[in-house]
């Protein structure tokens, strides 16, 4: 059976896919990780956990054209499928329904999407 459920890493990696459209390939992704959390990540790790994503339907992936700058290279693109963006859904409707339990804020977030 496929797990259908993210990680934390994992869904944020999935997220920032999900921002860079169709710029996201494994060194943009991994860029923009660091810029969005301040914190480094191996392109090793970038790959290992798209590739996992791809297994459970999350993504898909596409080889893009290949560029001279990149020495004729083509880069492997990454979508959010239907199932990825579910299980995205899924998974900030659940950390909401927690954030809106937590007693220092319950009753003081407003958020709707």
């Amino acid at each position: 059976m496929i797990e259908t459920r993210l990680g934390d890493f994992e869904e944020v990696i999935l997220l920032i896919a999900g921002i860079l459209d169709d710029e996201a390939y494994a060194l943009k992704i991994t860029e923009e990780f660091k810029r969005q959390t301040g914190r480094e990540v191996s392109i090793g790790a970038v790959h290992s956990t798209l590739d996992r994503l791809e297994q459970k339907g999350f993504v898909k992936s596409a080889l893009g054209e290949a560029t001279a700058i990149r020495g004729g290279k083509r880069k492997r693109i990454f979508t959010i499928t239907a199932l990825g963006k579910r299980v995205l859904k899924d998974a900030m409707d659940f950390k909401m329904s927690l954030w809106k339990q937590y007693p220092l804020l319950a009753g003081k977030l407003n958020f709707s999407f």
